[in-house]
């Protein structure tokens, strides 16, 4: 059974949202378990159990939220060299292009040497049907490729 793990943060709703078909999706995949946390109470537990990862935050200044960057900064030192190569996508729900968002993430996902294996979602403005599918497909697709060892 592979474990995905979906991190975010949400204040208006919106990266919620995609969370929420984010996890859909990985759970239409049989034989997946889905944990879902808000950034504030994932743990590095959580994050070492898991075979892959999903993260979602909103753009905030045209950065990830700090919640987010929280998550990073109290699971780096103990999860570092005990997940590399571990698979992660990432959805962003943006006010303006999610550019800032998404390149500081995949930097981080650089220092902990994770492995980025689907194109992110990137909602710029309203969270629309399209979007939530596009959020489906990336839970499915991380949760696929995990279960079926393929990453």
């Amino acid at each position: 059974m592979a474990k995905i793990l979906i991190v975010y943060h949400s204040q208006t709703g919106n990266t919620g949202k995609m969370a929420e078909a984010v996890a859909e999706g990985a759970k239409s995949i049989e034989g997946v378990e889905v944990i879902f946390r808000k950034a504030a109470d994932a743990t590095t537990e959580d994050l070492l159990s898991a075979d892959g990862l999903a993260i979602g935050t909103p753009e905030n200044f045209g950065y990830m939220s700090g919640m987010v960057k929280d998550f990073f900064d109290r699971t780096y030192g103990d999860a570092q060299e005990k997940v590399f190569r571990k698979p992660f996508v990432v959805f962003i729900s943006a006010g303006n292009d999610g550019s800032g968002a998404l390149r500081a993430i995949e930097r981080i996902a650089l220092g902990y040497k994770l492995k980025k294996v689907f194109e992110p979602v990137i909602a710029k403005g309203k969270i629309t049907q399209e979007i939530l599918e596009q959020c489906f497909e990336l839970g499915a697709t991380i949760a696929g490729g995990c279960q079926m060892h393929i990453y």
